[in-house]
């Protein structure tokens, strides 16, 4: 630790005076607006602790106090009609209910694209109809409507197709899908351009005339509110009278939106924090057979939580789309048989464990691109973008993130075909929009294809534009790139003893959560802890470790991933100076037996 020697003082204070950490990072606090937490907790009651990680995070909870701590949708949810095109939509929808034309609905092959075209068949079928689905195959169709599908969708009797996560950059499958007589309706949330598809109706809360403040949303979020819109719609229209239907309950559809919500990576902040905690409570009942089988072959003995949606069910349902069968995961999500179910999220699982095997092959390698690629005068290039022949594109969008990891900048992994065309995946921080620069590459004619939003993009390129495509993205995302400046800052929410670190502390701040994109977990710091056991386990690059408040009053038990052979593991295992520690609080379960466990991510000797 050492005093700060530049000659700006850093936006945010710092913890304990740390601006250079073992892993080469300055500790700042998320929060600096003291008057903000003296009123969270003297007006409001808030713990001190509570007080900072509300103040540090742009959640909504601030603003509406104790209730932010239990976010409802009745609280939360905005008109449907606010989205532009939404009325036009829901009534389009509600004519093909009362004429019983064949409805269809055209997903994507991730997990925000499969839990919405869950949603929609889910909602038809409450509604007496059984709807078509389209879930395109990664390596022979790639992202998107297509022309091939468009046609088979009609030559199947479709006369209404709805597109979710996908769909607002389809120009030309949408123009032929008109041309075959089918009406179209887009329910997207990827950033869009200025011109517009040919289509009856396109809800996208990015587009750029919409102005109903929720472009946070992933598409799921919208389809959830496109089902809202039409079954108010047929309400007003009296159709559940006329006909005897039952009005769907929508709530119970949450546990499909929280899914895809968590997965797609989007901020979890105002709505989407509501769909995340209803739909883990709806989730923890065990209804939709799909989710239940996910949760049998994963062997989760625990209520679900946000971790178990990004890490647990959402690979699974991606590994279809990813290296197996891509309709695979929808086909689970609306299974209604408990047999079929169970042998389907087998399948997912032998997938997701064959990605995992790919993945590992594919991130060595570009790893190994990028370190020889960035170096000496590249070193400091805003973006980092890997290449390479034979590269699965199933797994790009993974490694990217690794990527991202590393070298703490947006990275992109192109995977180069033998047609002259490479498919690539972005990753972003945050602070920089993959999406916007890659919908304006596409614009300027150097893509083939590309799309996407703030914190994740896909694209299509042909080889020889790589070069031209790397420089443009370079040179618009490096302004941004520069504001976030060269020192990594490591956002700290409060310093703790190792006796608050308790199971009551963890509850009492999980009203703040649920954490993830957009509401970061809650790091803390642990001040002046001596370590008193540290072991490598696991494949060795992992250390569990033990530590004591320097005056022997408190404990915790830790764990480091990833940290063998860096001087954070090896000043774990040296254990010779008390150090700093930063990290996560979570509850570690093991032999029925649950105790607070630390998560270290970084550290810094005490001594000065």
């Amino acid at each position: 630790m050492k005093a700060s020697s530049s000659s700006t003082e850093p936006a945010r204070p710092l913890v304990l005076g740390v601006d250079h950490s073992l892993d080469d990072r300055r500790w700042c606090y998320r929060a600096s607006d003291e008057g903000l937490i003296r009123e969270l907790c003297q007006r409001h009651g808030f713990d001190d602790a509570l007080a900072r990680i509300v103040a540090g995070r742009d959640t909504g909870i601030a603003a509406l106090g104790p209730a932010g701590l239990d976010p409802k949708l009745r609280d939360l949810m905005p008109d449907p009609s606010t989205l532009v095109d939404m009325e036009k939509a829901a009534a389009r929808f509600v004519q093909a209910i009362r004429d019983k034309q064949q409805i269809a609905v055209f997903g994507d092959y991730d997990v925000d694209g499969a839990t919405s075209t869950s949603v929609l068949v889910h909602f038809c079928r409450d509604l007496g109809h059984e709807a078509l689905t389209h879930i395109p195959d990664r390596m022979a169709e790639g992202y998107g409507p297509n022309i091939p599908a468009m046609e088979k969708l009609k030559a199947a009797g479709a006369d209404l197709v709805i597109t979710v996560d996908c769909g607002t950059l389809a120009y030309e499958p949408l123009s032929k899908a008109a041309e075959l007589g089918m009406d179209l309706l887009v329910l997207d949330h990827h950033i869009a351009e200025p011109a517009l598809p040919t289509c009856h109706a396109l809800v996208n809360p990015n587009r750029l005339d919409d102005t109903s403040g929720q472009g946070h949303l992933a598409a799921v979020g919208v389809t959830f509110l496109f089902c809202v819109a039409v079954r108010r719609a047929l309400e007003q229209a009296g159709w559940f009278a006329e006909t005897g239907h039952d009005t769907p309950d929508l709530m119970k559809l949450l546990d499909l939106v929280a899914l895809g919500t968590v997965a797609d990576v989007v901020p979890l902040q105002g709505l989407n924090r509501a769909f995340v905690v209803q739909g883990l409570k709806v989730m923890a009942a065990r209804r939709n057979q799909g989710l239940v089988a996910l949760s049998d072959v994963a062997r989760l003995d625990e209520t679900p939580t946000p971790y178990h949606l990004g890490f647990v069910f959402g690979p699974r349902v991606n590994a279809g789309g990813r290296v197996g069968e891509a309709s695979l995961g929808t086909q689970l999500l609306t299974e209604t048989d408990p047999i079929k179910a169970e042998e389907m999220a087998k399948a997912l699982d032998l997938y997701n464990r064959e990605r995992k095997t790919i993945e590992a092959q594919v991130q060595e390698q570009a790893i190994d691109y990028a370190a020889q690629t960035y170096v000496g005068n590249q070193a400091d290039a805003p973006i980092i973008i890997a290449q390479g022949a034979g590269w699965h594109p199933g797994v790009i969008g993974i490694v990217a993130s690794r990527l991202k990891e590393a070298w703490r900048r947006p990275s992109f992994v192109l995977a180069v075909g033998d047609d002259g065309l490479a498919k690539g995946s972005g990753r972003s921080v945050p602070g920089v929009d993959l999406g916007s620069a890659v919908t304006a590459a596409s614009e300027a004619g150097l893509l083939v294809n590309g799309g996407g939003h703030a914190m994740a993009a896909g694209l299509t390129v042909a080889v020889d534009k790589i070069p031209a495509m790397q420089e443009f993205l370079e040179t618009r995302l490096a302004p941004q790139v520069r504001a976030l400046g060269t020192a990594h800052e490591l956002g700290v929410d409060a310093v703790l003893s190792a006796g608050a670190a308790s199971r009551e502390f963890l509850d009492k701040i999980a009203g703040a959560g649920p954490f993830g994109q957009g509401n970061p977990e809650p790091r803390f710091v642990l001040a002046n802890m001596q370590i008193s056991f540290a072991k490598p386990v696991g494949d060795g690059s992992h250390i569990r470790f033990s530590a004591r408040d320097k005056d022997g009053t408190g404990k915790i038990d830790g764990i480091a991933f990833r940290v063998s052979e860096t001087p954070l593991g090896e000043a774990l295992l040296a254990r010779k100076t008390a150090l700093h520690l930063a990290g996560h609080l979570r509850i570690n379960r093991y032999n029925g037996r649950e105790s607070v466990q630390l998560v270290l991510e970084d550290a810094v000797s005490a001594a000065g």
